[in-house]
């Protein structure tokens, strides 16, 4: 098949309607056509007959040794797509000699109107396992209003020396897009001499029957809820993981049966962190997360710093943890969001509001922050405020449907263009930033 260079709407590939329960599954090999946006940078395409994941025909892209510069994709436009209406992609590869495939392999959605022009910028598919040796791609979203139909490119690029084989591609319709909601709570307080750990705990527990009514899955309690107001020293407020403070907000989250995130001062013999502990909608401890980025105030106190970046997996989601200073450095956040979380909760003693912003909106996900000296809000993954906590309201709830899709004017669905487009393979961590020495 001849390579074409269109590389702007409309978009024209081998059509192939979709049948009355919106199904396209069969032998991958046949009814592509090739293309490249120039001629002069086309990798080489072929049909493998019996190298599918079931040994069948499978379309492969390959690139040569040192051209850098090769991208090219399989195509295929399907029609009957009804407007409106959820479809499910999945698609099966296999790379070889591909450094950074999140980036160079991908399966993109192009969505057209009845005269074949792109009504929304294209949805990708992202990793969702390995299946027999195979990655999986997956996408699930609702055809735009205007569609008539959509054209599927299956595409290889900047990967010199590299190839990937493709199978097991099926477009489906579903009955119903998923719904998972989740309404998230924001508390803020500030107790004031109350000299002992358990006595500034107590004034936030009684804000957490407060939110009771409001049905919250999932409440965000400040940093150092042990220590503010008491006027003792993070030492001596330490306590174990399972110490006092965890009983007290088990038994608050079995009574409301629902999740909550609050930081403490964890003592692990001679060690202390500043940890955020998460309770279970049982009451029992569900995760925790030791800070990593500690200013120097924290260091002068004695604390060490933690060194991972768990989620946890709950009944809704997937969440992570920061702790105020990690707010000021991307690599907190981005970490989390690479390991799947869809929600980070951000006990803080105070910090930068416009890092808060930033940090849902580059990542893409959803921010719940508890503060003393900050904003204490729910954040979707624009940036908008969905709910604020203050001094006169100190309880704020937010309703989250975390499988809405969100499409920015322009971008499209930033979920996942934010990890096709990004560039891991130029941004290694640096010992040395080679700066010149301060004077």
């Amino acid at each position: 098949m001849p390579t074409t260079t269109q590389s702007t709407p409309p978009i024209a590939a081998a059509p192939r309607a979709v049948n009355g329960q919106g199904d396209m599954m069969e032998n991958a090999s046949t009814g592509w056509e090739q293309w490249s946006p120039r001629a002069e940078i086309a990798p080489r395409f072929r049909v493998d007959a019996a190298a599918g994941r079931k040994g069948r025909g499978a379309i492969a892209i390959e690139i040569a040794d040192g051209d850098s510069a090769a991208w090219g994709a399989w195509r295929r436009r399907v029609d009957g797509i009804v407007g409106g209406r959820v479809y499910r992609f999945v698609a099966f590869y296999k790379a070889t000699g591909v450094a950074h495939p999140i980036r160079s392999v991908s399966a993109q959605l192009d969505w057209l109107d009845a005269k074949g022009r792109r009504v929304r910028p294209p949805d990708y598919a992202m990793p969702m396992g390995q299946e027999d040796g195979w990655t999986k791609l997956a996408h699930i979203a609702p055809a735009p209003p205007e569609a008539h139909s959509v054209v599927i490119s299956l595409a290889l690029g900047w990967a010199a020396g590299g190839a990937v084989r493709w199978d097991g591609i099926e477009l489906k319709a579903e009955p119903a897009a998923p719904n998972r909601v989740v309404r998230a709570a924001t508390i803020y307080a500030r107790p004031q001499n109350t000299a002992s750990a358990a006595a500034s705990v107590e004034q936030f527990c009684r804000l957490i029957e407060q939110a009771a009514p409001q049905r919250p899955d999932i409440i965000c309690l400040p940093e150092g809820i042990t220590l503010i107001g008491t006027g003792l020293t993070c030492a001596e407020v330490s306590e174990p993981l399972h110490g006092p403070t965890a009983k007290r907000l088990g038994k608050l989250a079995r009574q409301l049966n629902c999740y909550i995130v609050a930081g403490i001062y964890e003592r692990e013999g001679q060690v202390i962190y500043n940890t955020a502990i998460l309770l279970g909608r049982d009451g029992e401890l569900a995760g925790s997360y030791r800070k990593t980025h500690l200013p120097r105030e924290e260091v002068e106190a004695g604390l060490t710093p933690g060194d991972s970046y768990p989620v946890f997996k709950t009944d809704f989601g997937t969440i992570g943890i920061m702790i105020c200073w990690d707010l000021q450095f991307p690599e907190a956040c981005r970490a989390l969001a690479l390991a799947g979380a869809e929600m980070v909760l951000l006990p803080i003693w105070g910090g930068s509001e416009p890092l808060a912003y930033a940090r849902a909106i580059e990542n893409h996900l959803f921010l719940v922050s508890s503060s003393y000296d900050m904003k204490s809000f729910v954040l979707d993954p624009t940036g908008a405020v969905r709910a604020e906590a203050t001094p006169k309201h100190p309880v704020a709830v937010a309703e989250l449907h975390l499988d809405r899709k969100i499409i920015q004017p322009w971008l499209g669905d930033m979920k996942t263009r934010t990890w096709k487009e990004r560039r891991p393979d130029i941004t290694p961590e640096l010992s040395n930033p080679g700066h010149a020495p301060l004077k």
